[in-house]
């Protein structure tokens, strides 16, 4: 198989893993792990870089796999599972007043229970590497807050950011950005794939 080849592969199996509405079209779990090694592997080779601008917006997470994936004598190992909807998981990046800063969320719904994280957040563009931390709570009942505070420290945390570096943050390391889904690699080695949440396919 050539290079060619080998990248229409992997890009079809992630185009088909984020396709929500499609499910009995989506690849097994092993064959999306290994679409994203493969992905990983090639913006590595490639030196491929996306602005920050391109992840702006709001994404469902649909497929982890949160062990260390990695490939092994060309096998690709590590489990993944895809995320049921009953539970969205979602993700979105923004703009920040703050120079060289975004805004980072992180929300889980439990029926009508919301829960959001919310925080500073960096981008290293040479490196595809988005550091981040979470400084604030809400919890919303019915889409209405029915509590707000800080995180963990997180006036302190949020005040200290734009010093830290990225040895003492979590972070994503994207390395698959496209206008309907995205991909990276967190701090703790797991792999996850989110799709755009104003797609068609959701």
């Amino acid at each position: 198989m050539t290079t060619l080849d080998s990248t229409i592969d992997f890009v079809d199996v992630l185009a088909r893993a984020a396709s929500l509405r499609a499910k009995k079209l989506r690849p097994e779990a092993k064959e999306v792990v290994k679409a994203l090694l493969q992905a990983e592997k090639t913006t590595k080779q490639q030196k491929q870089l996306y602005p920050l601008e391109l992840l702006f917006g709001q994404w469902r997470l649909c497929f982890t796999a949160p062990k260390n994936a990695h490939f092994k004598s060309g096998v690709a190992l590590g489990k993944g599972l895809y995320i049921p909807q009953i539970a969205p998981a979602q993700i979105s990046f923004h703009s920040s007043q703050n120079l060289g800063e975004a805004r980072i969320t992180n929300s889980l719904q439990f029926g009508s229970l919301q829960l959001k994280l919310t925080g500073p957040a960096r981008y290293l563009e040479q490196k595809n590497l988005l550091m981040f931390d979470f400084t604030q709570v809400d919890i919303l009942l019915f889409n209405r807050a029915i509590y707000s505070g800080g995180f963990r420290g997180g006036k302190l945390k949020e005040a200290d950011f734009s010093k830290r570096s990225v040895a003492k943050a979590p972070f994503f390391a994207f390395f698959r950005v496209t206008e309907d889904f995205i991909a990276a690699r967190g701090r703790g080695g797991g792999l996850a794939l989110w799709v755009k949440e104003n797609q068609q396919n959701l």
